[in-house]
């Protein structure tokens, strides 16, 4: 089997709880990113991550291949670049792993002359990660559920409902309120592969 890839896969509180009801078993893209979500394949494991509350809640495993489908799972969107998956782990809001917990294994928080970039990272999904920070968020997940740390989360932050903002690189999602955040202009002029924003 080819080597794994790991891929960011944002949620607000809102729509992981829609995600869960409707079975855990697709997860959901904006039609813009349906390039992107073509590049993952059967077997990678996207990292769950809650914009809002700034946490790790899960891992999920490709099952499939990429399709494209309206059918309703969303309320505010339909995502329709979508895969099949599995849950790997899945923790609740509470025990779900703060990002910053991991700031000393993850390398973008590494050399950093200023505290703030790091939030570009969790501006777009699907995001490919390099191997060594997905295997070290799988790891944290595995080991948070079974030694679960229950921490307190605002449930305002989790009902939150992030507006998309148009701009010329297509559509924007902000995330509230994430740990000290700055948004530069250069965020915006500036979109990598690792960087260029649009959504969950």
């Amino acid at each position: 089997m080819s080597e794994r890839n790991y891929w960011l896969d944002l949620f607000t509180g809102l729509t992981w709880n829609e995600f869960k009801d409707a079975g855990a078993n697709v997860s959901g893209f904006r039609k813009s990113r349906w390039k992107s979500v073509q590049k993952i394949k059967k077997g990678d494991y996207l990292l769950c991550y809650l914009t809002g509350v700034s946490r790790f809640i899960g891992v999920l495993e490709v099952v499939g291949k990429p399709f494209q489908d309206n059918s309703p799972i969303w309320k505010d969107e339909d995502f329709p670049a979508r895969l099949k998956v599995k849950p790997v782990v899945e923790l609740i809001p509470e025990t779900a792993i703060p990002v910053l917990e991991l700031k000393e294994d993850l390398s973008f928080f590494k050399n950093l002359k200023n505290p703030h970039p790091w939030t570009g990272r969790f501006r777009v999904s699907p995001t490919k990660w390099n191997t060594s920070d997905g295997e070290t968020v799988v790891l944290a997940l595995l080991e948070a559920k079974e030694n679960p740390v229950v921490r307190p989360v605002d449930k305002r932050k989790l009902a939150y409902r992030p507006k998309a903002i148009k701009t010329k690189i297509g559509s924007i999602t902000i995330p509230d309120k994430e740990p000290d955040p700055v948004t530069t202009k250069a965020d915006f002029e500036q979109p990598t592969d690792h960087t260029e924003f649009n959504g969950y």
